[in-house]
Parts: structure tokens; sequence; C-alpha cells
């Protein structure tokens, strides 16, 4: 097999590859970090792997280690690059908060803010409650798989 290596512009993502003539369209990177995650396959994408690979990386995985690795990239492509400094008690932290109970079952609550106490796990967490309220609710079926049974 051989490889072909396509310097991509900056600023820009591949949009479609002709295979036939060999033409590469280019479209812009969106700006908000919400508009470039938006499904399971973008997040795995940021991290070059197709869904099919993730499940054979993750076949001896329970349903909830599965969810936990995905999570925690997806907090990776979020934070863009963000680390939480757990030296820092001033620094905030998000998580998605989740109410469970009742006709509708496991949904996004709210978001919440911690301090070190943290009952989360630190790789789970957010730099802004915009992020987490996002991640809580557009990956919903991802953290209802980590955190049910």
């Amino acid at each position: 097999m051989q490889t072909l290596k396509i310097q991509i512009p900056e600023g820009y993502q591949i949009d479609n590859v002709d295979m036939n003539s060999g033409e590469i369209k280019f479209k812009p990177v969106p700006k908000d970090v919400r508009e470039r995650f938006k499904t399971v396959s973008d997040v795995l994408a940021h991290h070059l792997l197709t869904e099919e690979e993730f499940d054979e990386k993750c076949e001896d995985l329970t349903a909830d280690e599965k969810a936990y690795r995905f999570l925690k990239m997806l907090a990776q492509c979020l934070n863009e690059g963000w680390q939480p400094d757990w030296n820092n008690e001033n620094q905030p932290k998000y998580y998605p908060w989740f109410y469970m109970g009742g006709s509708s079952g496991f949904r996004s609550y709210f978001f919440v803010n911690w301090d070190s106490y943290s009952n989360v796990g630190s790789r789970l967490c957010f730099k802004s409650s915009v992020l987490a309220e996002y991640a809580g609710t557009q990956f919903l079926n991802q953290y209802k798989q980590f955190m049910t049974i």
C-alpha cells in the first residue's frame, strides 16, 4: 500500500476526495469547537479513528469502559488543549450533571462547577459551563452508557 501525504491549508479540512479524478476539495474549519465535534464520528476522526476501528479496540471492554474511553477523547477535543490545574482551587472546572427518574429516564439536567473536592473523574471536566452543558446534551447516550448499569 502506498501513502500519499496531503498538505492541508491552515484553517481548512478535507471536505471531499474524488477517487476517480484525484481532486481534493477543502472547506474551512468551523471556528466554534461545538461546530467541529457534533457526532461520535467527528470525535473519533480527530483521533484518527473510524467507528469500526474504535469498536475493534474496545471489543474486550464493557459498555461503560468503552464509553469512558470515548468521553476522555471528547473532553480532549472540546477543551482544545486546556488542562485543568488541580493545584489551583480558584480555577473553575465544569462537568455535566444528569437526572434519572420519572417517566423521562436519564437526561441531561444542568452543569456544575466544582472545586478540588471533586466527585467526578478529572479527565472528564471542561473549561467552561457552556462546554459541559454541550457535552452532556449532545453526547447524552455516551454518558448514559458510562454512568448507568
